[in-house]
């Protein structure tokens, strides 16, 4: 189980000053659930991701995982107790191979589970296996080679941000059956933080942040309720329904939250 109280968060603007990213942040995320966090661009989403892996340090209130206190642990000591991150934004290595890359995630060579973990993010194995991680792969391809490397490390809690993003709508499909097998095998706590509808679905429970606070703790379905169209004629195509459900009025698409 991983808990937050009373987590604050600050950090130095432009000028010097102190800025509060987040506020009183109080949460209790329990074991073998998904949870989905999402909210306004700039509300503190991805700011509460770092700070529990340890990227940005806490300055009021404490992050336990299974009772033991985390918020004097650095970020190498988080992963050695189970605590992984998938970057919205993934680093490039030049020089390593993905199978090196993988390998080292999942602490064997075994090449079948790394052919498989592969497959479970939507790339071909044979393909990739053996491609260096420079400049020839897109960010979507790094992305999904990180997750993979997440998935390989059967952690306490696994957070990934935005895993979405730069993938196409066939390995989105794969993603999204990965996370609800791992969900299903596995007692890890899985954070994702997304707008995207078809990540909601799979949560257990939906965390709302805006302005550097939780404004909401809820369900999917109440979340996917509040979309309200625009045009009434409009049945919620394709199109719109891979829009964020929460950044206010989409006109291109007629959407409204």
């Amino acid at each position: 189980m991983l808990e937050l109280k009373n987590v604050n968060v600050s950090v130095k603007d432009g000028n010097g000053d102190n800025v509060d990213i987040l506020k009183d942040i109080n949460l209790t995320l329990e074991n073998n659930k998904i949870y989905v966090v999402t909210g306004p661009n700039g509300g503190g989403k991805t700011s509460l991701a770092k700070a529990i892996i340890g990227i940005y340090p806490v300055t009021g209130g404490s992050v336990t995982l299974d009772g033991e206190e985390l918020s004097d642990k650095s970020i190498t000591q988080r992963a050695e107790m189970g605590v992984g991150y998938a970057f919205q934004a993934p680093t490039r290595f030049k020089g390593l191979k993905v199978r090196e890359f993988l390998t080292i995630a999942a602490g064997t060579d075994d090449e079948a589970l790394l052919f498989a973990l592969l497959v479970d993010v939507g790339l071909c194995a044979q393909d990739y296996i053996d491609r260096e991680m420079n400049s020839g792969f897109s960010g979507g391809e790094l992305k999904r080679i990180e997750i993979a490397s997440i998935l390989a490390r059967k952690l306490k809690v696994a957070v990934f941000d935005e895993p979405e993003a730069g993938i196409d709508l066939w390995s989105f499909q794969k993603l999204t059956e990965t996370f609800r097998r791992l969900n299903e095998t596995n007692d890890t706590t899985i954070v994702i933080i997304s707008h995207q509808e078809r990540i909601l679905r799979l949560a257990d429970e939906v965390i709302v942040i805006a302005g550097g606070t939780v404004s909401e703790i809820t369900n999917p379905d109440k979340i996917l309720g509040e979309i309200e169209l625009e045009d009434p004629d409009c049945k919620l195509c394709p199109k719109c329904s891979e829009r964020s459900l929460l950044s206010g009025v989409n006109e291109e698409y007629g959407v409204r939250v």
